[in-house]
């Protein structure tokens, strides 16, 4: 009893945070009309069209909106048996990733994703079940991403931050999919999405996303995101629009832009003039792998080491620190969460 009280209270600090300062109009671009979307929890920019998926609960179905108006234009029923369906991820042409991912007792021996056509009207699909299994135990997730590789990622959600896991690049539909860990976030994960360069990755909590570098998942930045009643969903869709979504009947999407001081920090940096004697004395082999590592169309692969420590991430992709106050946002939950410690064992000590 007294860790659920802990817990409580730390969860309704980190929603009850300082507030957000945004745009005059808040970045409001439409709110859904159908109020059977009741809870966005996922959320995917296909253009003229998004996605959208409601929390625990729901039947297996996606809506399909206007990404102008918010007005559903079509019902995708795909018939699986899920659990928990916390988040979407784009599969490439018109169709999405529906993970199954939730789990807020980390009892499930194994979480499942589907892939899932959408369009217009009404619908109905039977996608093959993708079992995917943490390498220890079981972990809460609602956050789910593709690299440009088409490459499955889960982000863990936890108030010490998250660990970010890669699925095998093919995955099996006869046998579990076991997931690597590959890095670690700051943030209590809701969502994430790659970014179009392929190179970062969007991670959006409740009230802040940051950008992390991929491979690597090393921070470049973090800035504030609209005040919404339960921000879950983040989309990257055409032109870099970054949209939001939240929980609740006919919650508003909104638009958002990264700062102009983080997206500095996203260009690629030049690479070093070599000066003549250095060009000389360079072997045709180092020659080679500095061409290669320059070439801005080479894809980078995941790295298969150990995860980097929570400190690693904090830090520029430039090496220099990324300043974080995150802890101002636990420092009042934190005593909070003391003093319900201490009301609890006062009132055990009473009732003996």
């Amino acid at each position: 009893m007294i860790w659920r009280a802990i817990t409580a209270t730390l969860l309704t600090g980190a929603f009850m945070g300082p507030a957000t300062a945004a745009q005059a109009d808040d970045g409001r671009v439409f709110a859904f009309r159908d109020a059977r979307i009741k809870e966005s929890s996922g959320l995917v920019d296909l253009g003229a069209l998004m996605v959208t998926t409601n929390d625990s609960g729901d039947p297996s179905r996606l809506f399909v909106v206007s990404s102008a108006t918010g007005r559903t234009v079509g019902v995708v029923d795909f018939h699986a048996e899920t659990l928990d369906v916390e988040a979407l991820a784009p599969a490439g042409g018109s169709a999405v990733w529906v993970g199954d991912i939730g789990d807020n007792g980390s009892e499930r021996t194994s979480v499942s994703v589907y892939l899932v056509p959408v369009r217009t009207g009404r619908s109905e699909a039977r996608p093959a079940r993708y079992r995917l299994v943490y390498p220890r135990g079981a972990h809460d997730a609602e956050s789910l991403f593709t690299d440009r590789q088409g490459r499955l990622h889960v982000i863990t959600k936890s108030v010490l931050g998250g660990t970010v896991y890669r699925a095998p690049l093919r995955l099996s539909r006869t046998r579990p999919n076991r997931l690597q860990p590959e890095g670690r976030v700051l943030e209590y994960a809701t969502d994430a999405a790659m970014l179009p360069d392929g190179r970062h990755v969007l991670v959006r909590g409740p009230q802040r996303a940051s950008v992390y570098s991929y491979p690597g998942f090393r921070r470049v930045g973090s800035f504030a995101l609209p005040r919404q009643r339960q921000g879950e969903g983040v989309s990257v869709g055409p032109r870099s629009r970054i949209r939001l979504s939240s929980e609740g009947v006919r919650s508003a999407v909104r638009q958002v832009v990264v700062p102009a001081a983080v997206r500095a920090r996203l260009q690629p940096a030049p690479a070093p003039s070599a000066s003549p004697s250095a060009a000389a004395s360079a072997s045709p082999s180092a020659g080679a792998s500095a061409s290669v590592g320059a070439s801005p169309s080479v894809s980078p692969s995941p790295v298969r080491g150990a995860s980097p420590s929570p400190a690693a991430s904090a830090q520029a992709e430039d090496g220099s620190p990324v300043r974080d106050r995150t802890w101002l946002m636990w420092s009042i939950p934190g005593v909070l969460g003391l003093g319900a410690i201490g009301m609890s064992l006062g009132l055990r000590r009473r009732a003996d």
